[in-house]
């Protein structure tokens, strides 16, 4: 029994798919995003020790060990995770014969000489022994009792439900399809009877209105043609708006925290594989019904003219059909290897536009090249190996179809001949084949594109698979009972799980409704995590986040930021007008507020030296903005909003000595009965804030106002001796 293959959806993927491999290799069918979460997934991928987590999570028993390849054939179970050239995990399912036979979740299932799967598994050389990594996997008795975890399945009966609501058309497509497919049918026999009765009689009048009949026919089926493809035009346009509109809708619907674990390029595939879904649920589907359709009629029609060429036909295509089907398991070989060229290629070309200025700047315009011929040299190789498969294919399905016509016209030649066959109805015969050959070329195509839209909709299931942010039947609180405190009480946060670094220890800090709490630390002291808690991008390993007496997961999390204004280090500019910008959410600009912005802001006067003032276009299409000038902007945002909680995460750190002065003291004024969070270095912005924390290494060092932290002459102190305003 062939070892089951599961493909990942992501480069990061690759540990819990192949978890999930080994598991259905044990009879166990396991949910890739139940694995994902249990192995504590993050932006680069998973670790060993996370795999060995989530294994055993479902009942298996891990050992992770480092191993001669003699150790790994002849004492380790199979199958097995093996770290694989540093940087991926494969499984290794069988050894035999001096082959390795590896379940790879980039690709498929390979099979490797010894010397080859060394090359790529061999980590250490230490005492003359080649070792590498291996996570051996074996199922406990726990592994057969567990609840069936349910396989959430994104497949194809997912995709009929958007085309419900267009039953309509879809009826009208359908009788377009058999309208069209009847007035094609009516062709050979007209042609059959323009040769046997027109020709041999020698009646124009006949040829006449017969050739006038096909004109009226053809015309006819144009007709119905053109209409059809308005229907369809309809329905597949109306189809990707609905898919893509409803990606979007879940995409937004997700965890903020979700989108530090996602890279761009990964969530900008989804959207063009929902492309490839549209068009093989309305073109290519609609297509293959009606072409299958035609097989039948005009089949049945070549049986009744010849019953040896039909089953000749049959023959023909059925080896047609064969020999392409022998080639898909090695071209979705090829599609993944290209397509992961293809993606660094897009990466590294991104790379290269985008970082020109530093490349240029450090004399490394030739390493950078190199690095993009690499990769063009490694793609070449790739379309090699696929230039040639389709060769190979090309090559022995036009000898079957070719051989199949040849040897069919003969047959009807030789009918013809022996008086078995008139011409025409040999000339009707001939025009029946060219109309089902068309056909199975296109039932070929769509075994092709079945294909990919399956590997789509696996991409796509990951995503639409996902939980909310925000249940809809979950009933949270909207209001605050007069409390508008913040509690942080023994918070523990780890980002990617309890293997990794802990970011915050054990915090306990109450932050004061209407005061401002200004948070200190070195570079890496967990400042802005602390932040991202407070906004709810993350829940805490331990510990809770209170707002007023109720935890933060209570409430509902759009209500709570509608009550939140933040300033943070990586705040977005969109490319829009600068009013937008500012002014995020209302249909409406209030223009005495947004005033009110930018004066506080500091930015009035910038604004309104442009020509188009509070309309210019800015962002990555518009107008430049220095990084001082985008902060001004991200805190005129933050005024205009007006919240009950202001989170300013090093919001001036931008700025001139000037300007900051300026808009701190516009800010204090601001702040009057608001709960503040400040995130800063300089001494300047924190001094007069009614409580400082100081974070060391994740940790709550110190609390208290700046008198009495300078006093004490502690982590507070060092970092701000060396400041002017010190003795302030």
């Amino acid at each position: 029994m062939p070892f089951t293959h599961y493909r990942q959806p992501d480069a990061m993927d690759c540990g819990p798919t192949c978890l999930r491999m080994i598991a259905k290799h044990y009879g166990r069918n396991i949910g890739l995003q139940y694995l994902r979460d249990k192995a504590h997934i993050s932006r680069e991928g998973v670790s060993l020790m996370g795999i060995s987590d989530a294994a055993e999570a479902i009942g298996m028993r891990s050992l992770g060990v480092r191993i001669t390849y003699e150790q790994l054939a002849n004492e380790a179970p199979l199958p097995c995770v093996v770290h694989w050239k540093q940087n991926h995990f494969v499984v290794v399912y069988k050894i035999k014969k001096g082959k390795v036979y590896v379940a790879d979740p980039a690709f498929n299932n390979m099979k490797y000489d010894v010397d080859e799967f060394k090359r790529n598994w061999i980590g250490t050389v230490k005492g003359g022994e080649e070792k590498g990594i291996c996570l051996i996997l074996e199922p406990t008795p726990k592994f057969y009792e567990r609840g069936e975890e349910q396989q959430k399945k994104t497949g194809f009966g997912f995709l009929f439900k958007y085309l419900q609501p267009h039953k309509r058309l879809l009826g009208q497509l359908a009788l377009g399809f058999f309208v069209g497919s009847l007035l094609q049918l009516i062709f050979p026999f007209l042609t059959q009877s323009i040769v046997d009765i027109g020709i041999n009689n020698q009646d124009l009048d006949i040829i006449c209105l017969i050739l006038a009949a096909q004109l009226v026919l053809f015309i006819s089926r144009m007709s119905v043609d053109f209409i059809r493809s308005w229907i369809l035009l309809h329905i597949s346009t109306r189809l990707n708006i609905s898919i893509i509109s409803d990606f979007l809708i879940k995409l937004m619907k997700l965890p903020i925290g979700f989108f530090d674990t996602k890279m761009i390029g990964d969530l900008m595939q989804r959207i063009g594989d929902h492309r490839r879904v549209e068009r093989f649920l309305t073109s290519q589907m609609l297509n293959v019904l009606f072409s299958g359709f035609n097989l039948v009629i005009f089949g049945v029609v070549l049986a009744i003219y010849n019953m040896t060429i039909f089953w000749i036909f049959i023959l023909g295509s059925v080896l047609y059909i064969g020999w392409i089907y022998l080639f898909m398991k090695k071209r979705r070989e090829l599609d993944f290897k290209r397509f992961d060229k293809m993606s660094a290629n897009q990466s590294k070309l991104i790379q290269l536009i985008t970082g020109m200025q530093e490349i240029k700047l450090n004399n490394y315009e030739r390493q950078k090249r190199w690095e993009w011929e690499r990769i063009q040299a490694g793609l070449f190789r790739v379309n090699v190996k696929g230039l040639a498969l389709n060769q190979y294919q090309q090559a022995g399905s036009v000898f079957f179809n070719e051989t199949k016509n040849i040897v069919i016209t003969v047959l009807a030649a030789t009918a013809v001949v022996n008086g078995q066959m008139s011409l025409g109805m040999m000339l009707a015969v001939q025009y029946i084949i060219g109309q089902l050959n068309s056909p199975l070329e296109q039932m070929i195509s769509f075994m092709q594109l079945a294909q990919d839209a399956k590997i789509s909709l696996e991409r796509l299931g990951e995503i639409h698979e996902k939980d909310d942010e925000e249940e809809d039947d979950v009933v949270r609180i909207s209001e605050l009972a007069g409390d508008e405190r913040l509690g942080i009480e023994g918070v523990t946060f780890q980002y990617e799980g309890p293997h990794s670094a802990k970011v915050l220890k054990n915090i306990n800090l109450d932050i004061p409704a209407g005061k401002t709490t200004a948070i200190v630390g070195t570079s890496g002291s967990g400042k802005t995590t602390l932040v991202k808690l407070l906004l709810g991008f993350y829940e805490p390993v331990k510990g809770e986040i209170k707002v007023g007496e109720q935890n933060i997961k209570n409430y509902s999390q759009h209500w709570y930021r509608s009550q939140c204004g933040a300033v943070m280090q990586d705040g977005f500019i969109f490319s829009d007008t600068i009013a937008n910008n500012i002014v995020l959410g209302d249909e409406v600009v209030d223009k005495k507020k947004l005033l009110y912005a930018v004066t506080m802001a500091n930015i009035k006067e910038f604004i309104e030296s442009l020509p188009l003032t509070y309309n210019t276009v800015i962002g990555q299409e518009g107008h430049g903005l220095s990084q001082g000038q985008k902060q001004r902007l991200l805190i005129a945002r933050a005024i205009y909003k007006d919240p009950q909680f202001l989170f300013f995460d090093e919001a001036t750190n931008a700025l001139d000595a000037n300007n900051e002065r300026i808009i701190m003291h516009n800010l204090n004024e601001f702040f009057d009965g608001k709960t503040v969070v400040v995130v800063a270095h300089r001494l300047s912005t924190v001094k007069h804030a009614d409580q400082i924390v100081v974070l060391e290494n994740g940790a709550l060092v110190e609390q208290g106002t700046h008198k009495d932290l300078t006093a004490q002459k502690g982590a507070y102190y060092n970092l701000v001796k060396n400041q002017l305003e010190l003795g302030s």
